[in-house]
């Protein structure tokens, strides 16, 4: 493999980004990497090598019922799409906008104290239902192997019908993936929570922003942020596609 051949490893960097040409290199060669999250939903559920944690957050109110066209849980929706809730300070998404969301592979940039790490996911699943009570969105995407985390994620939107209420969730199962060096692992043992953290609470800023909503709860802080979630196989909440 030359210097300059794209590969499944993480990219690492201190200090600076990467090139244009550098993000589309890597993100060309996305497909030729296998996934490294749960094989299936009962793998996830009954293997305790995997934690499953979500936050959740009001992020907007319209008038009650399905989503009205134009409105907050339309745009929102298309933020989702785009990974604009994320702090590109923190993790900034790359990936072609013209390519479908299901199956749509994505670079993530990752920036912790000054290093830049590239890692690869792959959208596996897109949700969209509505019942006569709830209209729920959402999309979830799978680590390839490389990440700096192993697992899989499910960003969802949802609007309860009978008050106009509409909410983010980020939901995740992970364990630890595969990092090449000893300083890596140890700074992301250091301060991994607290930057993810960190960038939960930011999305719910970030969406609330964008969509001018006012007059909400106020947002958990620290550890509050994140809760542990159990799925129950008898009524999954997803399922995992091999």
């Amino acid at each position: 493999m030359t210097p300059h051949e794209p590969s499944c490893a993480p990219i690492f960097r201190w200090w600076r980004g990467f090139s244009a040409d550098e993000v589309q290199r890597q993100l060309l060669h996305l497909p030729h990497c296998p996934s490294s999250g749960p094989v299936s939903d009962e793998a996830a559920v009954t293997d305790p090598a995997w934690h499953h944690y979500y936050s959740e957050a009001l992020i907007a109110r319209e008038a009650p019922g399905p989503p009205i066209p134009g409105a907050a849980f339309e745009q929102a929706r298309v933020a989702i799409t785009n990974y604009e809730f994320s702090d590109p300070d923190a993790v900034q998404a790359y990936f072609e906008r013209t390519v479908p969301l299901e199956g749509r592979p994505m670079l993530l940039e990752i920036k912790v104290l000054g290093v830049h790490v590239l890692c690869g996911v792959v959208v596996r699943a897109v949700r969209d239902e509505q019942t006569p009570q709830r209209t729920i969105w959402g999309f979830r995407y799978d680590t390839l192997v490389g990440h700096v985390e192993s697992g899989a994620e499910w960003f969802l939107l949802s609007k309860d019908h009978a008050t106009g209420e509409i909410r983010f969730r980020i939901q995740a199962t992970w364990k630890k993936g595969s990092l090449p060096t000893w300083w890596a692992r140890l700074g992301f043992d250091a301060v991994g929570s607290t930057y993810q953290r960190a960038w939960h609470r930011t999305a719910y800023v970030r969406l609330r922003a964008l969509l001018d909503s006012r007059d909400l709860p106020d947002l958990p802080r620290g550890r509050a942020i994140l809760k542990p979630w159990q799925p129950v196989l008898a009524a999954p909440v997803y399922e995992f596609e091999s």
